[in-house]
């Protein structure tokens, strides 16, 4: 059966993973789950990811970043759904925490964190929120 959210997956296998406190997680590989884990690393939530060719597919192996035991994240969510897309302009992105947790938004300059998207002035797809 095809796979009505590969976003959404890529983030419950990052969310159980860091239940079970492993190491990495696999996930199938594509461009924008390989642009929002660049986010992920860029803003410390993920030690890194790299490409894993071992199988037929070719897949992305995530490294889960821990702070004294805890997982690094303590909630990933998906916000734009295939059934519900949430758009958002530069001046409306949403602000997780009182700016403690990030928005990752599907931008024309590419897939950016929420503080990133307003130093550039583009709005875009609310895509997660992360913190």
């Amino acid at each position: 059966m095809a796979m009505t959210d590969p976003l959404g997956d890529m983030l419950t296998r990052i969310r159980n993973g860091q239940q079970a406190k492993k190491d990495s997680v696999l996930s199938p590989a594509s461009k924008l789950r390989a642009r929002v884990l660049e986010v992920l690393q860029r803003e410390g939530y993920i030690r890194g990811f790299s490409d894993d060719t071992t199988g037929a597919h070719p897949q992305l192996r995530i490294e889960l970043k821990y702070f004294e035991g805890e997982p690094a994240i303590k909630h990933i969510a998906r916000v734009s759904k295939p059934g519900r897309r949430v758009y958002s302009g530069s001046k409306e992105l949403p602000v997780v925490r009182n700016g403690l947790g990030i928005t990752i938004v599907s931008t024309p300059k590419g897939v950016l964190s929420d503080a990133e998207a307003r130093a550039d002035n583009v709005g875009g797809e609310v895509l997660a929120e992360v913190f």
